[in-house]
């Protein structure tokens, strides 16, 4: 576990993409800092281990599957949170292609497009409400919003 570096008990985070990779890491290191999670992914919903250890650290958790690249499924996410507050979101969830430019395909491009632009927007709108609720609650929410790497070169993750 490391070390609490900031205190987030009775903050609730809303984590896009948190199935694997930077998304899973921040999702465990909100917890570790005291924050409840709702997380969320376009596939299955997260493996076991991130459950047992966030429930282990006695916070809260719940996995939702959701593609937010369509306003449907973000409407759906907002009923499907109501009442819950949410003060913090983390966008995260995101798609990338290292092909050049005149190698990729526009299908692909339509992919990285409607999950790194429009579900970070659809996501934001969405969440906005919460946020601002938690605001008038004087609990100072924060959007973070991530996006791929556009090189997978080692220099950029130093």
């Amino acid at each position: 576990m490391a070390q609490n570096l900031f205190d987030l008990s009775g903050k609730t985070a809303l984590v896009t993409g948190a199935r694997k990779g930077i998304g899973l890491a921040m999702a465990r290191i909100l917890a570790e800092n005291g924050a409840d999670l709702i997380v969320v992914s376009s596939k299955q919903t997260l493996d076991d281990d991130l459950t047992r250890y966030v429930t282990g650290l006695g916070r809260k958790i719940t996995a939702l599957t959701f593609d937010l690249r369509y306003r449907k499924d973000t409407k759906a996410l907002v009923e499907t949170v109501q009442g819950t507050k949410i003060d913090i979101l983390i966008n995260n969830a995101s798609a990338i292609n290292l092909t050049p430019t005149e190698a990729t395909p526009a299908k692909r491009f339509d992919l990285m497009f409607d999950v790194n632009v429009r579900g970070t927007f659809l996501t934001s709108q969405a969440a906005i409400p919460h946020l601002r609720a938690s605001a008038e609650a004087g609990r100072n929410p924060h959007i973070l919003t991530l996006s791929p790497p556009l090189s997978m070169k080692a220099k950029w993750f130093q």
